[in-house]
């Protein structure tokens, strides 16, 4: 008969206790990305719409202004011509000239808001004709492209070939095309070196200039100048009130894609695997907003653009940025 087999215990020797020689090093925190967060300030501020309140307490404020300052400009001329006339008269004729020059600053802006229109008209007739192939609506289209062009000097040779060859295309793309090559492609080489300009400013502010908002001065003032540089460029010339309308109509396209987000194509390499970004987050935070302004500038290119891009590509904003920083932050900040 078999013996009846009882209960087995294995006993398992206790591992060591943990010391500080073999305990696993402490893992690194990884370090805050830059954000670009002076760009994306600016941005949502520009594209921000005002309420119909706000609208009509700012209207209401600049007519008080204006109605106070007009009482005031009749007393002190009254007075003056009933203490002496000579004196009184002078500052009556300044006035004039004040008013003169504010007429004539009103007439530059709606004449500044109506050049806009024109090329945004030009731009969705393009669009149209290109959508639906209509070669003869794309004649009627390079014809106002090359009466908007005109008197450009710099464009001379290039209507002058466009003339030569437009005869030839007997298509709406090829017709569209070659006012594209011809016309355009010296304007979105001028517009690439804006973008490249403001890009590199706004990047060294935000890199070199440690004071508070500095970095959001720039990034906005920047931005305004070469959104109208490049409005300027392509025939859309703007004035104060037309730069500020057409930077609205910028940041809100940019604001509505979600351009102006960290994290996507190659803005993720600039923000994060970045040399410079590792070694002071204030170098990261200058190549991010620069290249966050570099796209402000191709998408100002793209809505200024008489035409749309036919066959010719959209400016790199990764080429861009290279061509931008490269000399500033080492090579493009990589």
């Amino acid at each position: 008969m078999t013996a009846k087999q009882g209960p087995v215990l294995i006993e398992l020797e206790e591992a060591g206790a943990e010391t500080p020689a073999t305990a696993p090093p402490v893992p690194d925190a990884a370090p805050d990305m830059p954000t670009g967060q002076a760009m994306q300030t600016m941005a949502v501020l520009a594209a921000r719409r005002r309420s119909r309140l706000g609208r009509f307490f700012w209207g209401a404020l600049v007519a008080l202004i204006g109605f106070v300052a007009s009482v005031m400009a009749w007393d002190f001329i009254t007075g003056l011509l009933s203490r002496n006339t000579v004196v009184g008269t002078v500052a009556l004729g300044l006035v004039v000239l004040v008013l003169v020059a504010c007429v004539l600053v009103a007439l530059r802006e709606v004449a500044a808001f109506a050049r806009l229109r024109r090329v945004d008209s030009l731009h969705h007739a393009a669009e149209a004709a290109l959508v639906a192939d209509d070669l003869a609506a794309a004649r009627v289209v390079t014809g106002r492209l090359e009466q908007l062009y005109h008197g450009r000097e710099d464009l001379a040779w290039g209507r002058q070939r466009f003339d030569e060859r437009k005869g030839e295309m007997l298509d709406t793309d090829g017709l569209l095309a070659l006012a594209e090559l011809e016309l355009l492609a010296p304007l979105d080489a001028a517009a690439a070196r804006e973008i490249e300009a403001a890009a590199r400013q706004v990047a060294a502010v935000t890199a070199l200039v440690p004071l508070a908002l500095a970095d959001l001065i720039a990034a906005l003032t920047s931005n305004l100048r070469m959104i109208r540089r490049i409005a300027e460029i392509y025939g859309g010339r703007a004035g104060v009130l037309g730069s500020w309308r057409l930077t609205q109509v910028v940041m809100t396209h940019l604001v509505a894609t979600g351009a102006v987000a960290v994290g996507d194509d190659m803005l993720g390499s600039f923000a994060g695997g970045g040399v410079l970004s590792k070694v002071s987050r204030r170098f990261g935070e200058g190549v991010v907003n620069g290249a966050l302004t570099a796209r402000v500038g191709v998408a100002a290119m793209e809505v200024c653009r008489p035409l749309p891009f036919v066959r010719k590509k959209r400016p790199s904003v990764t080429a861009l940025v290279k061509r931008a920083l490269t000399g500033l932050f080492g090579e493009g900040g990589a």
